[in-house]
């Protein structure tokens, strides 16, 4: 009877750690990334990117430019004034006058053009598609049953920075 009683506790033993690889391939894993992190990596170093910080570094020379030549009209105005000059005082003041408005033109349609092509930065499907695919690689490969953005931090209570992939989706878009 005792031997017939091992018996069956080793076979429950063994049928229980046969069963326990089952057990453990049902265990989800979940993968974090931290979206922002992996757009504003893509988006340095994108030749859009690039393109769009050149012209808005172009756009702030020539305000520069109209800035400087406006504060040099105010003085030679000042100096107009102090000498008694007035036709010329009245004169270089209807010039800066017509100078400033040209500047509030200018600006107002080259902040318009730069925020239409970062709007166009933000919306890039190319962009999106990479990192779906990129995402849909790493899960596979690491057998992940769900990745989760940071972004949307009301649906995650509590997360460990191992399952933390932000990194590994950065590396794997070449960035």
């Amino acid at each position: 009877m005792m031997k017939r009683n091992i018996k069956i506790i080793i076979s429950i033993a063994v049928f229980a750690l046969a069963a326990l690889p089952a057990f453990s391939q049902q265990i989800t894993k979940f993968g974090v990334v931290d979206t922002a992190k992996v757009y504003q990596a893509y988006f340095t170093n994108s030749a859009p990117v690039r393109s769009y910080e050149k012209k808005k570094a172009e756009f702030q020379e020539e305000i520069n430019k109209q800035v400087d030549q406006i504060k040099k009209l105010q003085q030679k105005k000042l100096d107009y004034e102090n000498a008694g000059n007035d036709a010329m005082a009245m004169k270089t003041e209807a010039e800066i006058t017509k100078k400033t408005d040209y500047l509030n033109e200018y600006t107002n349609a080259k902040n318009f053009e730069l925020e239409s092509m970062q709007k166009t930065l933000r919306n890039s499907d190319e962009f999106y598609k990479k990192l779906y695919n990129t995402l849909a690689k790493i899960a596979e490969s690491g057998s992940y049953s769900m990745i989760l953005s940071l972004q949307e931090s009301n649906a995650i209570l509590w997360y460990s920075s191992s399952v933390d992939i932000t990194n590994q989706v950065i590396s794997e878009l070449g960035l």
